[in-house]
């Protein structure tokens, strides 16, 4: 049994995951200081992945990225680089999949932060970046990983967009989800089962992980409330 779909998945996961991350949590950060009317039409451009279909997302990359298209031709000619049919070609649809998650994860986080916290630590003279790294980021820390930990195992599933703009090579581009479909089409219905099964393992133990977070979370609120008392 190859292992190669396995440790790529995770790789494009990981990497699709890390970038997603902080953009997201960026985006939440600076959309919520928006006026109302210009936050709305942001947040529903943003989270628009969210509801599309996988192929539709994929299709539209292809429309960018691809090698006789725009941004693909330019970086051809520039870098000789080619952005689809590689596996990091994987990474770009699996972030764009992917960061509505994030986005909107981090968003309630800072919506449940307690700002009094913030106007406390202003009127003491803090900096806003000294407030958002050493008091809003740790208090929303549970959600935040909570967002990461539900887009990594998104990330690790994801088989429409990626399909379109990576490919199937084995040993080059091969995913778990793009494994599975290509043995189901070859009948091999034994081994597509047991990458089912792997992916099956690692989808439980991250959505536990989700949950526990969330646990936390929801514990250290109650503690919260109760020390306010």
């Amino acid at each position: 049994m190859d292992i190669f779909p396995l440790l790529n998945s995770i790789r494009i996961a990981l990497i699709s995951t890390a970038v997603i991350f902080f953009l997201g949590i960026w985006a939440a950060y600076c959309i919520a200081k928006l006026p109302p009317i210009l936050k709305g039409v942001l947040d529903v451009i943003l989270t628009l992945p969210l509801v599309l279909p996988p192929t539709v997302v994929g299709y539209l990359l292809l429309r960018v990225l691809g090698p006789r298209r725009l941004v693909g031709a330019w970086a051809l000619s520039a870098f000789g680089l080619r952005l689809t049919m590689t596996w990091w070609s994987a990474i770009f649809a699996t972030a764009v999949i992917i960061f509505p998650l994030m986005y909107r994860t981090a968003r309630g986080a800072f919506e449940s932060f307690d700002e009094t916290l913030a106007w406390s630590a202003k009127s003491l003279g803090l900096s806003n970046s000294f407030i958002f790294w050493r008091i809003r980021i740790p208090c929303c820390k549970q959600g935040l990983m909570a967002g990461a930990v539900l887009s990594f195992a998104r990330a690790l599933g994801e088989y429409g967009a990626t399909s379109m703009i990576a490919g199937y090579t084995p040993g080059r581009t091969a995913t778990i989800s793009t494994t599975v479909y290509q043995l189901w089409r070859t009948n091999d219905d034994a081994l597509a089962f047991r990458w089912v099964l792997v992916n099956l393992a690692i989808s439980f133990v991250v959505l536990l992980a989700v949950n526990l977070l969330e646990s936390r979370e929801r514990d250290q609120k109650e503690a919260r409330r109760v020390a306010a008392r």
